[in-house]
């Protein structure tokens, strides 16, 4: 019998691809392959009777052409503040086992360097978001002003971490990465947050 589990709270990715990114309309990265980060922080939580609140999840990857025909490689880096059950729970989520959204992206993913449990710290302010996995990786991100200073916002888009959600269009102040052969540190290239919420099974 599947576990019943829910989880929602923001996240935010941040990539390599320049200007506005054609992977969330199924179009190919602007420099052929695509290095992201994707994170999730948990502000409310349960996987069958174990609380995730406050918990954060980042997948670091690596697809080598159009991110819809998959060929992903991932690292996943699940947060160092979890007990032995929820990292277990957080590690079914997210890999795929559970169902839901999160299933559907593991699809994508064609081989694993790596599942690491890591101190994971996320910030949130006006029009800014940023996760921090130790010294290893850091997706730091700013929105993007629009007219009379409003957000620039995507809906609809067909390839969406977050399905439903309206996400923020922002640009990375800091992305980078250095472990399992994934080596990115860059600035000024694409970036989104939104919140997020998933179900299953």
């Amino acid at each position: 019998m599947s576990t019943e589990w829910k989880i929602k709270g923001e996240y935010l990715e941040s990539c390599t691809c320049k200007g506005a990114c054609p992977c969330i309309y199924l179009g190919s990265p602007t420099e052929g392959d695509c290095t992201a980060l994707v994170g999730w922080h948990i502000d409310q939580g349960q996987y069958g009777d174990i609380p995730l609140d406050g918990l954060n999840t980042v997948v670091a990857l690596h697809a080598p052409g159009h991110m819809a025909e998959g060929k992903w490689k991932v690292v996943l880096y699940l947060d160092q503040a979890a007990d032995p059950r929820q990292n277990e729970a957080l590690g079914t989520i997210f890999g795929g086992q559970a169902g839901g959204h999160p299933a559907l992206l593991a699809s994508f993913i064609a081989e694993v360097l790596g599942v690491e449990q890591a101190p994971i710290h996320f910030e949130s302010s006006p029009g800014r978001r940023r996760f921090r996995i130790g010294d290893t990786a850091e997706a730091d991100v700013q929105a993007i002003e629009g007219q009379d200073g409003a957000a620039v916002t995507i809906r609809n888009h067909p390839l969406a971490v977050a399905p439903g959600e309206t996400i923020t269009v922002a640009k990375s102040r800091s992305l980078r990465h250095q472990a399992h052969g994934l080596a990115l540190d860059l600035s000024d290239r694409t970036a989104f947050f939104s919140p997020f919420s998933y179900a299953g099974p």
